[in-house]
């Protein structure tokens, strides 16, 4: 989450005053809940493929307002990122370029709280393509699947292994997986553990 002097500065920055809306203070109670394929783990030469996106409300995942896209990235995709994601060039070939993309991805976001599974990743990669169009990285608050589950499931000793693995995670907390390894699925069973872990309370032992 940004403090104010950085969400200052960053709309300072802001290219186009049509996005100063990412800037306001969000006082709903919906969440947005995201992620993405990539052709690697490094924002700094790596490109996105793939956004799926829902919103939840209260207690409800918007499954009929979801968020998909599919982006054709400049360069080639390498055996190795095929192998995690399955996304091959041919797939998409009839991808969007990242300018059509991203303006819509913003205005579907809005100025929410983002959710994910190692969500900074995700900023990291959308905030190169934001930097490029708005000059800001994406503004919004974050809120990290792992953390919320690791502050439930830590137990007497700070020095003892909790398996933060999202497959760990769905299977702990006895969630269904969705067949298809894809952007959209994955942030639906994000969701799903979303709304599952903000019903548990936190752990209150002597290492909260």
């Amino acid at each position: 989450m940004l403090t104010s002097l950085k969400r200052a500065w960053q709309k300072s920055r802001l290219k186009d005053p049509k996005y100063s809306f990412l800037f306001e203070p969000y006082e709903g109670d919906e969440v947005v809940v995201l992620d993405t394929e990539t052709t690697g783990m490094d924002p700094k030469k790596d490109e996105i493929l793939s956004i799926g996106a829902v919103i939840v409300r209260g207690n409800h995942i918007l499954l009929s307002d979801a968020f998909e896209a599919w982006l054709r990235p400049s360069g080639e995709i390498s055996a190795e990122s095929i192998k995690i994601h399955g996304i091959r060039r041919v797939d998409i070939e009839h991808g969007e370029a990242p300018e059509e993309v991203i303006p819509r991805l913003l205005e579907f976001i809005g100025n929410r709280p983002v959710v994910g599974y190692y969500i900074r990743f995700d900023q990291r990669m959308l905030s190169a393509y934001t930097r490029r169009l708005l000059g800001i990285d994406l503004p919004n608050e974050l809120i990290e699947l792992s953390e919320m589950y690791y502050r439930r499931y830590r137990k007497s000793s700070p020095h003892e292994f909790v398996d933060l693995k999202f497959d760990t995670i769905m299977e702990t907390l006895d969630l269904p997986r969705l067949g298809k390894h894809d952007a959209l699925n994955d942030a639906i069973m994000s969701a799903l553990i979303y709304l599952k872990l903000r019903s548990m309370p936190e752990y209150k032992g002597a290492f909260a």
